[in-house]
């Protein structure tokens, strides 16, 4: 029961995390409605100040596209970095938390972006990757950032 307290809080914090978008390319044209674009987002971690997230992927033009219909892409790609003095929020961090996820089809497909801790080489691991209701994509991409002498809260 100690566990519904923590989730609760960690489902609120993924809910806060808003990217900002850094920019973006046209990769084609599309006649009617919205071309066919690569943007890339910047997301601040909410449980490590002084860490940014920047991802990059491919967001479906056209008229679904515009109205926010279409299914985009499962490819994307991350880099983290610390952009600042690096400081925890919590006294606790756990080994394995999605720390945002952003819908990518009308219904059943999401981009996520989980936090891992290695804690051996007092590193944080970021991996973005998609997944569906019935069936993900294997294709993801990973980034770590070296937390120096940072010192990670317990588990």
């Amino acid at each position: 029961m100690k566990r519904l307290p923590a989730a609760l809080m960690s489902l609120a914090l993924v809910a806060c995390v808003r990217a900002d978008q850094v920019g973006e390319v046209s990769t084609a044209f599309i006649l009617i409605g919205a071309n066919h674009k690569v943007v890339v987002d910047a997301y601040d971690d909410p449980k490590v100040k002084g860490v940014t997230c920047y991802v990059s992927r491919a967001k479906t033009g056209g008229m679904m596209g515009a109205i926010g219909l279409a299914e985009d892409k499962a490819e994307a790609s991350i880099a983290c970095r610390q952009v600042g003095p690096i400081a925890f929020t919590d006294k606790k961090m756990d080994d394995q938390e999605e720390m945002f996820n952003e819908r990518i089809s009308a219904v059943f497909k999401k981009l996520r972006v989980v936090r891992m801790v290695d804690r051996k080489r007092n590193v944080l691991v970021y991996l973005t990757y998609s997944d569906r209701l019935i069936d993900g994509s294997p294709q993801n991409s990973v980034t770590a950032v070296p937390l120096g002498a940072a010192v990670l809260p317990g588990k």
